[in-house]
């Protein structure tokens, strides 16, 4: 058995924020009926137990994720870190936890350092690139309130790494975009492209599925074009490779690099196949991946089926092999396909 990744979301995609282009908040309409998505203790157990035990190592990482995983309490995640020892079974449990920064606070922070939290910070560069999409619920921007929450992470020794998405704004400035991570302590960058289309649904959900966006969905204005989208990459590489290897981590390029040499990356969205990643909503509900939180890509609850059953079954079998199968003709005759598999 591979070891397999299934990311909870204990608040659902319940958030305190507003931004733009988010794919987490749409979710919320497929679970219309329950108004507040919190993890129940009962899930919460079966699924660091089931986590646990269907890992095929001694090393279990736990990625706390959302919408925005600090609206629940520091009891929440007290209680979470009791079970992972009550069901550890002799092997070694680290935790990281995706957040906004706009909820971090000294106490927060003592938690997270004294418990060895990995923390990944959202941001999209500077204020202007930040302030574009990601707002608050009354539409203020919040770059500021992050700030603030990076350098409580850095008073207390936090460890922490960014997480950027690259839109139509901050693809045009690359090397600004770059540096303003090096300039904050930044030592480890996370981005991804935003690419949605839209497509409306009878209960309100505008973006469209991976399914639907193959008919006459139309592109969200914030997306990333294919060609704003090389022309960044070439510009960060070539600042990246010059200056800063070895010091400053990108993962995209330590990735391509890694494919390059014939060694597997740490992105699933390079490797040949996928399917080894799964998401768990706050009642149980397992999808075959964080970006496909749709229902025709459910494999089960939690409560009905184990997690084994779920992960390794033939359908997320099929899905990760049509990553492989669903490559358009110019990938699959590409020359350099082996350093990056159409990502």
């Amino acid at each position: 058995m591979h070891p397999v990744h299934i990311m909870p979301k204990p608040a659902g995609s319940t958030c305190n924020l507003n931004c733009a282009y988010c794919y987490y908040l749409e979710k919320q309409k497929l679970y219309a009926q329950s108004p507040k998505q919190e993890m129940s203790d009962e899930t919460l157990e079966r699924y660091i137990h089931d986590y646990i035990a269907i890992q095929p190592g001694d090393d279990v990482l736990f990625t706390w994720h959302g919408g925005e995983p600090l609206v629940r309490s520091r009891a929440f995640y007290e209680k979470a870190l009791a079970l992972q020892q009550k069901h550890a079974a002799g092997k070694h449990i680290d935790n990281a936890l995706q957040t906004n920064g706009t909820l971090l606070t000294d106490d927060w922070c003592r938690f997270l350092a004294e418990h060895h939290f990995l923390v990944g910070i959202s941001i999209d560069g500077t204020e202007e690139m930040h302030d574009r999409y990601r707002l608050s619920r009354s539409g203020r921007g919040t770059w500021r309130q992050v700030m603030h929450g990076v350098e409580l992470l850095a008073r207390h020794g936090v460890e922490w790494n960014a997480m950027a998405v690259v839109n139509d704004f901050n693809v045009r400035q690359p090397l600004e975009f770059y540096r303003f991570f090096k300039r904050i302590g930044c030592d480890f960058l996370q981005f991804t492209p935003i690419v949605e289309r839209f497509y409306r649904h009878a209960d309100g959900r505008l973006l469209a599925s991976p399914i639907e966006g193959l008919t006459t969905a139309e592109m969200a204005p914030f997306s990333v074009g294919p060609e704003a989208w090389g022309e960044f990459l070439c510009a960060l590489f070539d600042e990246w490779v010059r200056r800063d290897v070895g010091t400053f981590f990108v993962q995209l390029f330590d990735a391509t690099l890694a494919g390059w040499m014939g060694v597997p990356g740490s992105l699933c969205t390079m490797a040949e196949t996928c399917g080894h990643a799964t998401a768990m909503e706050h009642n149980g509900d397992i999808y075959a991946c964080d970006h496909y939180v749709f229902p025709e890509f459910k494999l089960g609850n939690l409560h009905e089926k184990s997690l084994a059953e779920m992960v390794y079954s033939p359908e997320q079998r099929q899905f990760g092999e049509n990553k492989r199968k669903a490559l358009t003709p110019q990938c699959k005759t590409c020359e350099w396909r082996f350093a990056c598999n159409g990502d």
